[in-house]
């Protein structure tokens, strides 16, 4: 907003004003007030006399519920203390001890604090006469409400999402897990945006040294607004430049419960459903929560179902370009003599036909999430059967490699974290390089690199490619195969090592 000269000067008067205390004048006060919030159109500022003393109910429109203002400030201000003789020099301690029924009452002295507290939803009481201001928590903005999971569908299981709403997020967690240990650390990152930020784990259960990374990683935040988790996630993540994500995030608070009993920590950002948790290890992006609420064989057979998935999504086309191109003899001489003749006619090289189809299904895959729901479907339908089949009979692509595309596209949508997919999505390119380049030498050298980087990685402070790397036996028992929850006595080592017993193993009858 632009301010003219004399509203630039006062401004800059006002500036220096913000960071010393209240005065004992309520209208100065009440002047340094409007002059740093541009006297905007939301800001209600309603004056009122109490045994011939001015004061100044003062607090956002929108950010504060009107009934509670209504009920428990101004009745108790206007009507039900004039009722009591009260002098003017009591009044502060009379309103501060026995008039407001309001559970959260604090005072400020400085305007920093006063600003800060009322563009939070609170509602400010300043009396003449008096260097402070009491504050009432009154925050009564609209959110969405407790709603399905629409990233994270399960068939079984809790069907409720986090949602952008601060104190909702950490009482669903507080819901899942009643214990007195369970910490929620505040902090408020963003000069500008002032985000309200909780670092939730058990006391006792995660690592102390953990715990003080993660805080040590959040106070070295320096920027002006966090809009959303992501932002932090880039912050303190392990290994800037890595494709592969070391911080786990979710929006369902079942998922976020089970990794705080592990020892995690989790950091819940206001204005986000997406709740970050660390440390994140390479196996958990490849677990879902309902692995736990399915028989133990269901739930090992998928876990062993998506890492076949990673592998297909990760070397299939790479390892089709590399059979095609320089390895035709370890192809059945059958299927062989039905490829080459599929190709017949196909203009391009294996390669060049498969960085088409690939380029293609991206741009689809992105159309079809950007676009609106009625539309996304009908682009979905236009690229699956036009383009595919048209592609097909015009002679650009074979039929094989469509099926080739397809089953890699569906093999990607298989892991619970979408983030996972993502890396797998770009090195999905470059194994096709060094398919058409070395064939399957190519690969070869490239998931050696590929091991070598996911074994150096770490998320604070333990190894990202644990229990596989180094290797923990007792671990195992819920990494590829999921034991029963009976036989799952003792959280893993790589993030609780101080409270190891989570059952007791004779609890199951032989």
């Amino acid at each position: 907003m632009k301010q003219d000269s004399k509203g630039a000067s006062s401004n800059s008067s006002s500036n220096t004003a913000v960071s010393e205390k209240l005065l004992s004048s309520l209208d100065e006060n009440m002047n340094i007030i409007e002059q740093k919030l541009g006297k905007s159109s939301d800001l209600v500022i309603r004056r009122v006399s109490i045994s011939k003393t001015a004061c100044a109910v003062v607090y956002i429109d929108g950010l504060v519920d009107k009934d509670t203002v209504q009920e428990y400030v101004m009745e108790a201000l206007m009507l039900d203390l004039p009722s009591h003789r009260t002098s003017a020099k009591h009044l502060y301690d009379k309103i501060k001890k026995a008039s407001l029924p309001i559970g959260e009452l604090s005072e400020v002295e400085e305007f920093a604090h006063l600003l800060n507290r009322l563009l939070s939803g609170e509602t400010l009481l300043l009396i003449d006469k008096e260097a402070k201001a009491l504050v009432a928590s009154t925050k009564g903005w609209r959110d969405r409400g407790v709603q399905e999971s629409t990233s994270e569908s399960v068939i079984r299981g809790p069907k409720e999402a986090f949602n952008e709403t601060l104190r909702t997020n950490t009482a669903l967690l507080r819901r899942k897990i009643r214990d007195p240990n369970l910490r929620m650390d505040a902090k408020r990152i963003g000069k500008m945006t002032q985000t309200d930020i909780a670092v939730a784990y058990i006391e006792g259960t995660a690592e102390d040294s953990v715990i003080k990374e993660v805080h040590a990683r959040l106070d070295q935040i320096d920027i002006d607004g966090v809009l959303e988790s992501g932002y932090i996630e880039e912050y303190i993540q392990d290994a800037q430049y890595s494709p592969f994500p070391t911080i786990y995030y979710s929006e369902k608070p079942d998922a976020i419960a089970a990794g705080i009993l592990e020892g995690r920590v989790a950091i819940i950002v206001d204005g986000t459903p997406d709740v970050l948790l660390v440390p994140a290890l390479f196996v958990n992006f490849f677990q879902s929560s309902e692995d736990y609420y399915q028989r133990a064989d269901i739930g090992t057979l998928i876990r062993l179902l998506r890492l076949v998935c990673f592998s297909i999504a990760l070397f299939m086309p790479s390892l089709y370009i590399a059979f095609t191109t320089f390895h035709q003899e370890m192809i059945p001489a059958p299927l062989l003599i039905s490829l080459a003749a599929q190709r017949e006619g196909v203009p391009f090289p294996a390669f060049v036909e498969a960085m088409i189809m690939e380029l293609t299904f991206e741009i689809l895959r992105e159309a079809g999430i950007r676009l609106p729901k009625p539309v996304g479907s009908a682009v979905s339908i236009v690229g699956a059967l036009v383009l595919g089949q048209s592609a097909v009979q015009a002679g650009l692509v074979s039929p094989a490699m469509v099926i080739v595309v397809a089953i890699t596209a569906i093999s990607s949508f298989v892991f619970p974290a979408y983030n996972m997919a993502i890396p797998i999505r770009m090195l999905r390119f470059i194994f096709m390089f060094l398919a058409a380049t070395f064939g399957l030498y190519g690969i070869i050298l490239g998931l050696i690199a590929l091991v070598f980087h996911l074994c150096s990685l770490q998320s604070f402070g333990v190894p990202y490619m644990s229990p596989f790397a180094p290797i923990v036996a007792k671990d195992q028992k819920d990494v590829l195969i999921r034991f029963p929850h009976w036989g799952l006595f003792t959280r893993p080592t790589s993030t609780a090592k101080k409270n190891q017993k989570r059952t007791n193993p004779s609890s199951k009858e032989s």
